[in-house]
């Protein structure tokens, strides 16, 4: 009579597989916290990482949130005009305008942005500040994930009100009211576009004394306003 074969011995897991797996978890548990807060966020006025860090330090913050329906329709037409022309034609990604800019760079061309309003909403709730590779791998299927669970409208709320305007200024009421002395709901075309000006760099530009290059870009900016502009079609009910 022969003896049993031996079971065959379980291989151990190697070194990077129980990373992999380990990065895995990390990275479910990263997206349920995101959804968490996306969730938690659509119920209550987002505050961004810029804003948490001057409370954490003692600096002053000034921001009035309001609902997306008490900021001038000139206001939301210019920052779409100005910062992100296909924000209703996307779903948080701008693909076309991202595979341009990782064309030019790879060729050794200048270097401009394609960070769409939804991804500048996802890097000023959750992210942090500066150019990184990191960030942009983090930045874009959390951008993706903030489309699957907010409104086109939602984002764009959110978006104008905590975008920063100046040094502790963030939000498009707390903007209006320091530059213009009157609410973000009665802004003018040409207030509207000295704010969408600034938004690129707020700590320079001052939408109450714009200088000449923020001036002619304002000018720019009411012009394709006056045109018909970028669509908005997704912002109406």
């Amino acid at each position: 009579m022969t003896a049993p074969s031996a079971l065959p011995r379980k291989k151990k897991p190697s070194v990077w597989a129980k990373i992999r797996v380990w990065l895995l978890r990390l990275l479910l548990a990263l997206l349920a916290v995101f959804l968490g807060l996306l969730l938690f966020d659509s119920f209550v006025e987002p505050v961004s990482t810029p804003m948490l860090a001057r409370w954490v330090t003692g600096r002053k913050v000034e921001r009035v949130a309001v609902p997306l329906e008490k900021i001038s329709a000139h206001l939301q037409q210019a920052v779409i005009s100005s910062e992100d022309a296909r924000f209703c034609l996307h779903s948080g990604v701008d693909w076309g305008a991202l595979r341009i800019v990782v064309a030019a760079r790879r060729d050794g061309g200048q270097s401009r942005g394609a960070s769409t309003i939804d991804m500048q909403t996802v890097k000023n709730l959750f992210l942090f500040p500066g150019r990184l590779v990191l960030r942009k791998a983090v930045e874009i299927p959390l951008t993706l994930g903030l489309n699957l669970v907010w409104s086109k409208p939602r984002i764009l709320s959110a978006y104008l009100n905590v975008a920063e305007w100046g040094d502790g200024i963030f939000g498009a009421e707390a903007a209006a009211r320091r530059y213009f002395g009157k609410p973000a709901s009665s802004l003018t075309p040409r207030e509207a576009a000295l704010l969408a000006v600034a938004l690129p760099n707020p700590l320079k530009r001052d939408p109450r004394r714009p200088g000449a290059l923020h001036t002619r870009m304002a000018a720019r900016i009411m012009a394709r306003m006056a045109s018909g502009g970028a669509p908005t079609f997704c912002l109406k009910p």
